[in-house]
């Protein structure tokens, strides 16, 4: 028998099922993916194939990976964060014919995926809070209470790679508080790197690192929040004339995956300083 979809009286992921006609949540099992440099390296990799292959490769441990998973996958991508939900996005469900035993590995099993059109119109928009603790599966019994966040609008804006990201301080402000910037959020919060702040009215510039827990997008919130980042030589610049902001513009030099070292993002921000010249001429300090 199936758990109440939701105790608070709140849209639940279980009542979207059910009005799909799927009322036996043992028969499901939702899955959030993130952005992974050895999986799907950021959001415009999220393509059908790529998704699939990446979904039916699964750890062989039973701790890690049911032995006997549910014939119904649902799976969604990571969204962000906001308000203290953990949002995930629903991508596509996939209907699960068992392991193809001819794939097995020592350590991984593969399943026989196929797409299956189940809320098919409620891809990329459906959008649940994904509740801690953030397990990146869920047995359908306990991913049915997920509340509903929105049924958004189907057309977010893409990400256009951390190569091409430049923002003007106003830019970067949208970025932060729109939702449409979804896939901004996601790209930017699974990576850590070195970011660089130029001032559009002279041309000194400032180098600086994001290596905290939310990446790059964590760091640039701050500087949306306050203007400065709590770095002194824009806090300077913040008491002579708030305005001064908006010259800013916001771009990526560098980006690491999670396994990157301190060392090594220490060093590399060390680099570009002096490559710049941001010391000498810039607002670097040290």
């Amino acid at each position: 028998m199936n758990s109440p979809p939701s105790i608070s009286g709140d849209l639940s992921l279980g009542h979207i099922l059910e009005t799909a006609g799927l009322t036996d949540f043992t028969e499901v099992l939702a899955i959030r993916h993130t952005s992974l440099s050895h999986g799907i390296p950021d959001v415009n990799h999220t393509t059908p194939a790529a998704v699939l292959t990446y979904t039916r490769d699964q750890d062989a441990d039973p701790r890690v990976f049911p032995v006997n998973p549910p014939k119904i996958w649902l799976v969604f991508m990571a969204d962000g964060t906001h308000d203290g939900a953990h949002r995930a996005r629903f991508y596509g469900a996939y209907e699960n014919s068992g392991e193809a035993l001819d794939e097995r590995t020592e350590t991984n099993r593969r399943f026989d995926l196929s797409a299956m059109p189940l809320l098919e119109a409620l891809q990329n928009r459906l959008v649940v809070d994904w509740t801690t603790p953030i397990r990146w599966h869920r047995r359908g019994v306990l991913a049915a209470e997920f509340r509903v966040l929105e049924i958004a609008d189907p057309q977010v804006i893409p990400f256009p790679g951390f190569d091409n990201v430049r923002l003007t301080y106003s830019e970067l402000r949208r970025m932060i508080d729109d939702p449409h910037y979804s896939r901004w959020h996601s790209a930017l919060s699974a990576v850590k790197g070195i970011y660089l702040i130029a001032d559009s009215s002279n041309g000194m510039q400032y180098v600086g690192k994001a290596d905290g827990a939310q990446g790059i997008f964590g760091r640039w919130k701050a500087y949306a929040g306050d203007g400065h980042g709590g770095n002194v030589a824009l806090k300077d610049l913040d008491n002579l004339d708030l305005t001064h902001r908006e010259h800013f513009v916001f771009s990526i030099l560098r980006v690491f995956g999670p396994e990157a070292t301190q060392k090594q993002i220490l060093n590399a921000e060390a680099h570009f300083k002096d490559a710049l010249l941001s010391r000498d001429y810039g607002y670097n300090e040290n």
